[in-house]
């Protein structure tokens, strides 16, 4: 099989569970997920890393989807948020997706907020945490 688009190399054997090669095998599948190649994948984490504002956070889980169908959300914990680990970043389950790229993903994330902290109080904010009485 051929593709006219570049393709992520598959992860060593036994290295991860991200059943690329099922994918690849089932016909009429989603292989958006696949585009990302490595050197997208680090592109798209020093993205993460340097996000300036919520808007474009939320710009950013737009485009995952729309040109990864990678869903992604970002909100505060079920429990109390004193730190960046209190907001949870979900990444839906999704083939093709590598295990390094779905944990690398929110640690990129978090570093973003730690850079710009206003960005997760306005995330708090937004999910009514710090809207005055």
């Amino acid at each position: 099989m051929t593709h006219s688009i570049p393709l992520r190399q598959p992860c060593p054997p036994g290295a991860c569970n991200c059943e690329r090669e099922r994918l690849l095998d089932e016909p009429g599948a989603d292989l958006r997920i696949l585009r990302l190649t490595r050197q997208e994948e680090l592109r798209l984490l020093e993205r993460l890393e340097n996000i300036q504002s919520l808007s474009d956070l939320e710009h950013l889980q737009r485009r995952l989807y729309e040109q990864l169908g990678l869903r992604l959300t970002v909100a505060p914990g079920p429990n109390e948020v004193r730190s960046m680990r209190g907001i949870a970043i979900r990444i839906e389950a999704l083939p093709g997706l590598c295990r390094k790229t779905r944990q690398s993903i929110p640690t990129a994330i978090r570093r973003g907020l730690e850079k710009h902290p206003e960005i997760a109080y306005e995330l708090l904010n937004a999910h009514d945490l710090l809207r005055d009485a």
